[in-house]
């Protein structure tokens, strides 16, 4: 007898300024506490800077500057998520989301996510859809562009200087 194969997955919901993600555990490196970075000149308001995490100076963004959900941060109380990059960029092997507090680890099931009406619609930047699992309404972020997005800016920084 064969397992049946299950569509649950491990995921974690991101509370950010005016606004939660919902993006697959296995994404998340670590969850370390805020610090002011440091700044990253002529960078977009939604490139924080960067945060010094096991010997790398990792990029930190605001997904609420960046999607158009809050131009105002809030620093006090705030995490820091270190995530995995997808892309191969060898100057960029991971980023990271200011997030407001911890954030809490869910079960995804194919039967609870159900994509909001006009989900994939008038999206914000950096996000791939709008959906809804049990009773939390959720961004999931699209992570390889917000790494382009990222790898422009530094790109764009560093031949500025």
């Amino acid at each position: 007898m064969q397992p049946v194969p299950t569509s649950d997955i491990r995921g974690v919901v991101i509370a950010v300024t005016n606004g939660r993600l919902l993006l697959p555990n296995a994404a998340i490196a670590e969850v370390i506490t805020y610090s002011d970075p440091d700044p990253v000149e002529g960078a977009p308001r939604w490139l924080l800077g960067r945060v010094r995490w096991r010997g790398w100076r990792v990029p930190i963004i605001s997904f609420a500057r960046l999607a158009g959900l809050s131009d105002r941060e809030g620093e006090r109380g705030s995490k820091v998520v270190v995530l995995k990059a997808l892309s191969a960029h060898p100057r960029l092997p991971y980023f990271c989301l200011l997030t407001q507090g911890f954030p809490r680890l869910t079960t995804v099931t194919a039967a609870a996510l159900v994509l909001e009406e006009n989900g994939t619609e008038d999206l914000p930047p950096g996000a791939l859809a709008r959906v809804r699992t049990r009773d939390d309404s959720a961004i999931i972020p699209d992570l390889a562009a917000i790494e382009q997005l990222i790898v422009d800016s530094l790109d764009l920084t560093a031949a500025a200087a």
